[in-house]
């Protein structure tokens, strides 16, 4: 396998930090064959890109992927399921014409002050485009209104470990209340344990971001840090895990 790293940029979550991205090379044939492997690794897709961090001195970004079989929600959790009990879910392998303007209409309302501001039809297909890859689509419906939609990879098994990879989600601002983020998270885990399989990944985890730090409610889950995947059961083994990354930091071991 081949590799690149890109200059270093400005982050897009830290802004008192630079970061550099650890890019996959290969032709449309290589990246789907090695995709379920990299993404073990901590990889992550956006395109036809697979990257992952490649920080010297940072070590803020660890992945991290829920168990799903494992997987038992809070109560805080058990009360956003039966607030939208009332929505139905479709899954899809295209995009739908009315994706657009949900997702522009969620940038524009949630997102103002990010990096995907100002939305643009362009921008939008390019982050869902892919050449090697067909995500699918999980669609929220309130009656017959679309009010949101997660797009997902699918990941082969490799060594059992089958899975989803939450790309994005969008919904309706308006549905703030119905906390319809953390809801189309629950959904996707249960999405993916109803087709037997064994991990949702959930992209970055970003302890120092608020816009990042949620992912760390849903237990158990596993982080990757230092070539494995750390299990975390309770917020006592996210203290331990902090620890690791200390160490990590302070030896310079990736």
């Amino acid at each position: 396998m081949k590799f690149g790293i890109t200059q270093s940029f400005n982050c897009s979550y830290l802004p008192d930090r630079d970061e550099q991205l650890l890019v996959f090379v290969g032709n449309n044939s290589a990246c789907s064959f090695h995709y379920p492997q990299l993404i073990q690794a901590g990889f992550r897709r956006s395109g036809n890109q697979i990257y992952r961090p490649y920080c010297q001195q940072c070590f803020a970004c660890q992945s991290i992927r829920v168990p799903v079989l494992e997987f038992k929600p809070s109560r805080i959790q058990r009360r956003v399921l039966n607030k939208n009990k009332h929505l139905s879910v479709k899954l899809s392998r295209s995009p739908g014409e009315d994706y657009y303007p949900l997702y522009a209409n969620y940038i524009n309302e949630r997102h103002a002050d990010g990096s995907m501001f100002p939305p643009s039809l362009e921008q939008f297909e390019g982050f869902l485009a892919c050449a090697w890859s067909r995500p699918l689509f999980i669609e929220a419906y309130d009656h017959d209104k679309l009010v949101g939609v997660a797009v997902t990879d699918e990941v082969d098994g490799v060594l059992g470990h089958s899975g989803y990879s939450a790309m994005y989600s969008f919904f309706d601002p308006s549905y703030e209340k119905q906390s319809l983020g953390a809801w189309m998270i629950l959904n996707q885990i249960q999405v993916t344990a109803q087709q037997g399989k064994q991990f949702l990944y959930l992209g970055y985890q970003i302890d120092d971001c608020r816009k990042m730090n949620y992912k760390s409610k849903y237990f158990p889950h596993e982080r990757y840090a230092n070539h494995q995947w750390f299990r975390i059961n309770n917020s006592e083994d996210t203290d331990k895990f902090q620890q690791v990354l200390l160490h990590t930091a302070n030896t310079s071991v990736r």
